[in-house]
């Protein structure tokens, strides 16, 4: 077996706006937001990241560049880690949207819609296609910048859980996760998963 690679998750940090859903809308970090990205990459155990690859949010992408500017790394930016698209819901307020059809979102999304919304399964499609492209790739330590339903998907894959245990996984605003995997047999583990 050979040594292992990582592979860092960083969900972005706090947004403008309260909580809503947010695909397709693209609001900014807020001070604390960016405050707490600066924390959670400042903080993150020797990183030694070799590049970040981004979604195109630009909750995401505006701090992607500064930090890849700051460490002198490449960038890309991936629209396949994009955020869920809600569709008729996206951008809405929480607290507008209908409480048992919301619940049903999160504890069974495989077999719930939002009007005009990405079905979950060409989501988790676009996802894990990209993720098998990284691991596929001679990259030893990416670090990418996306959202809590991206990262969700990600480490239940690692993790091996069924979609419906997707609302079992906190991901907090400027959450932190490392997964080490190895080659063979590039199965990825999950070292850690912290917050700040």
């Amino acid at each position: 077996m050979s040594a292992p690679r990582f592979v860092d998750l960083l969900r972005h940090g706090a947004v403008s706006g309260g909580a809503r859903l947010r695909g397709k809308c693209d609001d900014p970090l807020t001070t604390d937001g960016w405050a707490q990205m600066v924390r959670a990459t400042a903080d993150a155990p020797a990183p030694a990241w070799s590049h970040i690859i981004s979604s195109p949010a630009q909750r995401c992408a505006a701090f992607a560049r500064h930090l890849a500017a700051q460490h002198h790394l490449p960038l890309h930016i991936d629209s396949a880690l994009a955020e869920w698209q809600f569709g008729a819901w996206d951008g809405l307020p929480l607290a507008e949207l209908p409480a048992e059809q919301l619940l049903q979102l999160w504890i069974d999304p495989a077999h719930f819609t939002p009007p005009a919304a990405e079905p979950f399964a060409a989501f988790q499609t676009r996802v894990l296609t990209a993720w098998q492209t990284l691991l596929q790739s001679t990259e030893p330590h990416p670090l990418l910048i996306t959202h809590g339903v991206v990262i969700r998907v990600l480490i239940a894959q690692v993790l091996h859980m069924p979609t419906h245990a997707l609302a079992l996984l906190e991901v907090p605003p400027a959450n932190l996760t490392r997964l080490c995997v190895y080659s063979p047999p590039g199965q990825p583990s999950l070292l850690f998963h912290r917050s700040f």
